[in-house]
């Protein structure tokens, strides 16, 4: 019998975002996801290039990401446009702690985490790929 393939877990039934990351920079992603937001690696495919990522799941505080590298090749040679109209959201215990590790694994603030008339600590950053995030904490006491 044949080796089975190399699979993922099953993907949990929801809303799972997927993003792509432009300019061959998969693998930067998920290191610097997992520096910032702690992220595990769940699952990596890479191309045939061996350097690119066909896919890649992570987990970030208990929920799934997925991505992949942008493949213009598939598209007609065309890269994919930047990141724009989409803010991933992480809530998250203590959204300043958060957004300081973030910053310091080379996010830069786009919105600083402040009080929030809904009673959070919310701000946003864009990551090194052109992802906007924001992040949000109760406020304590």
């Amino acid at each position: 019998m044949a080796d089975a393939p190399n699979l993922p877990p099953p993907t949990p039934l929801g809303l799972t975002p997927y993003l792509t990351i432009r300019g061959g920079r998969g693998q930067e992603a998920s290191a610097f996801y997992a520096k910032a937001f702690g992220a595990e690696e769940i699952f990596r495919t890479l191309a045939d290039d061996g350097k690119r990522l066909l896919h890649c799941r992570l987990s970030i505080n208990g929920d799934i990401l997925m991505f992949s590298d942008d493949f213009p090749e598939m598209r007609g040679g065309a890269e994919s446009p930047a990141p724009a109209g989409v803010v991933m959201h992480l809530q998250v215990d203590d959204a300043d702690a958060w957004a300081k590790r973030a910053v310091e694994a080379g996010a830069e603030i786009v919105m600083p985490i402040q009080d929030m008339f809904w009673g959070d600590r919310y701000g946003h950053l864009r990551d090194p790929f052109g992802h906007t995030w924001s992040l949000g904490s109760s406020k304590k006491g």
